[in-house]
């Protein structure tokens, strides 16, 4: 079926409101804000996740410090480089690590180095690729090892580069040189190459990164906890004061914790760190953490200690939360409802994501994901708020004044409902209809101006209107010197309930009427007589007309039978207020009934007009008279 040009439009302001937030979306993606969001959240709470202690892991550090600087001075002289190479190697460490650049010799033993390394397979040199530094001269392929660190944007180190394939035998990573060096075998890095757990690695896209450099193989790295691993000073070493034991069987890793050689990097961990020592991380620290999750990784090259949701599953999730939060957004009403209810999505999911990370070690992306939640949300709540604007307007167009204000707040509320294309939707409802006409209203017209005349009726309608409005009515139409009040419709208390409200306003408009030709007698105006017809049972109600002009139509045999009850028998009308109510409207007076509505409907007067034929209907109604209402000390009587 073809859409209407109104579906039409609906169609295209739906598909430009989100169509704009997810350009919106992509913006922020591109402007890497969002990725800044991920990282920070990233590294608090990898700063509150309990780290385990590099206490554990075999691998020592032999750190060059402050005291050792002031002790032999800097550079470090190569003869004790390779006097504490010799002792580790005697105290039976399995490999050593010199990370420290040595592609020029320092000292007057200059070639201890390179014969250290010629002889001693468990000896590696670095390099640094990016800056070609290179390693120990002469040293064999098989001990070397490049130390470059991948660096964030940030300037903070959260990734490491396991591996390059496709590369020479040259190009082998410090910890890898020296996890095979250890091992005996190259196993792990063939197992990499061969595309053995190739989905626990970096894209370009993972975790919480936007068009990341992911070439090689990438992993989050797991730290242990910083300053952590078993650490002594190249004088402790040289000295002896290092027990064999606590050496025997590790890899050693030689370099730089001095602050002032200033080899320290930013970490996850200690970006939160407010200990001033523990600010930055030592560059040998780093590596001795990358060497400890290859170890970790060892016979399972399928497993990453954090894994890093990849961009599939990223996609899926920001689709999932754009699509979850407009529809949200667009079902729930009222929109303060569906505005607490978005808070709590966006809330609820930044809980999920940090505890997955905390506990799971599972790194998902956070702020693009909230973003959607937010922007497609937000789209949500302003396209309800523009349309529940709209939709005032419409309930104004088409009922106008004629409801109170505790209605009008009923009918707001239950809008999306009611309301259909701008329009109150057909229903069959049960309600009760009152009809209104003024007594004489023809010989009084000729004896007052237009003016006086609207105005002398007109006080006649303050004291219906009110008494109508004010129990859950609506005035449907003013008919010349009367109205047509219906209550049920568009919402209403139940037939009984709108009964009993009907036979309320007919007792407070009879009261009225006393007072208003008091008023009337007092400015020499003639007094003024009204009569009420009152019935009950189905109408069909909704809105008729076009676009030009619509109203809220109550129609059917029932309001044709509250209009005949109002102008039967014209001439039996000896009080101000004339009330003839059916019976099907008095029979409802007793159902649901409370102790309060029991009481007044006690007191009510009636006159049995008995059945009596109405025209347009077959069937007689049995008719009676409300006469008023006894007072609450006495019995109702029954004339």
């Amino acid at each position: 079926m073809p859409f209407s040009r109104k579906q039409a439009k609906a169609a295209a302001t739906l598909l430009a409101g989100y169509g704009i937030a997810a350009l919106i979306l992509w913006g922020l993606e591109k402007s890497r804000i969002l990725q800044s969001i991920n990282l920070l959240v990233y590294d608090y709470i990898t700063h509150l996740s309990p780290a385990p202690s590099g206490q554990t892991k075999p691998i020592v550090i032999i750190g060059i410090s402050e005291s050792d600087i002031k002790t032999y001075g800097w550079p470090i002289d190569d003869s004790l480089l390779c006097a504490g190479i010799d002792r580790l190697s005697q105290d039976g460490v399995t490999a050593i690590g010199l990370d420290l650049y040595r592609d020029k010799g320092i000292g007057a033993q200059q070639n201890c180095l390179r014969e250290t390394i010629r002889s001693n397979p468990k000896f590696v040199s670095i390099f640094n690729a990016a800056d070609a530094i290179d390693p120990i001269p002469g040293a064999p392929i098989a001990q070397q090892g490049y130390n470059d660190l991948v660096i964030d944007e940030d300037g903070v180190v959260r990734r490491d580069l396991v591996h390059v394939g496709g590369q020479d035998e040259r190009f082998v990573t410090l910890p890898m040189r020296l996890l095979e060096i250890t091992t005996g075998q190259n196993q792990l890095r063939k197992q990499f190459e061969a595309g053995i757990g190739k989905d626990s690695w970096l894209s370009s896209n993972s975790g919480g990164y936007y068009a990341l450099d992911a070439a090689g193989y990438q992993q989050m790295l797991p730290f242990a906890k910083p300053g952590s691993y078993r650490l002594w000073t190249l004088k402790q070493l040289l000295s002896g004061d290092i027990p064999a034991q606590s050496l025997r069987g590790t890899v050693a890793l030689i370099g730089s914790t001095a602050p002032s050689l200033r080899d320290l990097f930013q970490v996850p961990h200690t970006r939160f760190q407010k200990s001033a020592s523990l600010a930055l991380m030592p560059g040998v620290e780093i590596h001795a953490n990358r060497l400890a999750a290859l170890i970790e990784r060892q016979g399972k090259p399928q497993k990453s200690k954090i894994w890093a949701s990849p961009v599939e599953f990223t996609n899926v999730l920001i689709l999932f939360a754009a699509l979850i939060s407009a529809l949200v957004t667009e079902r729930i009403s009222p929109i303060r409802r569906g505005l607490l209810l978005l808070m709590l999505l966006i809330g609820s999911w930044l809980v999920v994501g940090s505890l997955a990370l905390l506990l799971l070690q599972v790194w998902l992306e956070l702020s693009e994901t909230a973003v959607a939640l937010l922007l497609f949300g937000g789209t949500g709540l302003l396209r309800r708020g523009a349309l529940a604007q709209v939709q005032r307007q419409q309930v104004e167009r088409l009922l106008g004044q004629t409801t109170s204000p505790a209605v009008a707040e009923q009918l707001w509320s239950q809008r999306e409902t009611l309301l259909s294309h701008g329009r109150f939707e057909g229903r069959q409802l049960p309600v009760t209809v009152i009809f209104s006409d003024t007594r004489n209203f023809t010989t009084v017209s000729e004896g007052l101006s237009p003016a006086a005349l609207l105005n002398w009726l007109n006080r006649c309608m303050a004291y219906c209107v009110p008494a109508i409005t004010n129990r859950g009515g609506m005035v449907n139409k003013f008919t010349g010197d009367g109205f047509m009040a219906v209550y049920g419709a568009p919402i209403g208390l139940g037939a009984a309930g709108d009964a009993r409200a009907a036979l309320q306003t007919a007792l407070e408009i009879q009261q009225g009427m006393s007072q208003l030709n008091t008023e009337l007698e007092a400015l020499g105006d003639p007094p003024i007589a009204i009569r009420l017809g009152i019935h009950s049972g189905p109408v069909l109600a909704g809105s008729m007309g076009c676009s030009e002009r619509l109203e809220y139509a109550v129609i059917g045999d029932t309001v044709n039978c509250a209009s005949r009850l109002e102008s039967l028998e014209k001439e039996r009308h000896d009080n101000l207020c004339r009330v003839l109510i059916s019976d099907e409207t008095r029979d409802l007076l007793d159902q649901e009934v409370t102790a309060t509505d029991e009481e007044w409907i006690r007191r009510l007067i009636w006159m049995d007009w008995g059945s009596m034929k109405v025209k347009g209907r077959e069937e007689p109604l049995r008719i009676w008279e409300l006469r008023g209402i006894a007072p609450a000390t006495a019995e109702a009587t029954q004339p």
